[in-house]
């Protein structure tokens, strides 16, 4: 190769290089570009993202315990929650349970988390959960019959009943003598209320994120469809 081809093949590697290397920063710039006057970038909502050194002394105990070394927290409730630590360790503390000691199977708690975050059109929330239906068990037909407001035909018996009751309950704001039974019939006494405590846990951490208007992360597909 000549020395003049050398170097033009030299500058090009060297300008490709300088590409890749200012992308990230690029595409970042154009996320913020995007997003409403009012949204901090690390956080994407309206409130900035909070180290343990923001906090006071009750508050840092409290970081140490739901945070503990893991990374800062920055989008969605691991956030926000530490505007107030008393919330911060309660929130923590339900939401434990319930995903990994509650008698509710986590299949199933998946299946009532997503389908309360698509009642109160909470995006966030529901495209972090609707992947885990599939992830935990439950088939795809389960998914997708949230997903587009679909009848709960075909489906496994505890998931059809998970999505009749949910619906009812948030829709028509009551649960019918025969569908109660039903449910206790399925997942007990201790079942049920344990079943429609996730749901509402969902729907009060979601309207939190809406009033914050926590935006989605760049990595992280937004899922509910439009209505």
């Amino acid at each position: 190769m000549g020395g003049g081809r050398m170097i033009k093949k030299l500058f090009s590697l060297l300008y490709v290089g300088m590409l890749l290397s200012v992308w990230p920063s690029a595409q970042a710039q154009s996320q913020n570009a995007a997003l409403p006057s009012d949204i901090y970038p690390e956080s994407l909502t309206r409130l900035p993202a909070l180290s343990r050194d923001d906090l006071d002394a009750e508050g840092k105990a409290v970081y140490d315990r739901v945070v503990g070394d893991g990374p800062k927290p920055t989008t969605g409730p691991g956030g926000v929650q530490l505007y107030s630590p008393k919330i911060a360790q309660v929130w923590n503390d339900l939401n434990q349970y319930l995903r990994n000691d509650s008698v509710i199977e986590r299949r199933y708690f998946e299946v009532a988390a997503t389908l309360a975050a698509w009642e109160i059109e909470q995006q966030y929330e529901y495209s972090a959960h609707e992947p885990a239906i599939v992830r935990f068990g439950s088939p795809q037909a389960v998914a997708d019959t949230i997903r587009y407001d679909r009848e709960p035909v075909g489906l496994p018996p505890e998931e059809t009943l998970i999505i009749r009751l949910g619906r009812q309950l948030m829709r028509e704001h009551k649960v019918d003598s025969e569908l109660f039974e039903e449910a206790v019939k399925m997942f007990g006494r201790q079942g049920v209320v344990e079943l429609v405590t996730i749901m509402g846990d969902y729907v009060m951490v979601g309207m939190v994120l809406t009033a914050i208007d926590q935006h989605q992360p760049p990595d992280r597909p937004a899922l509910l469809p439009e209505r």
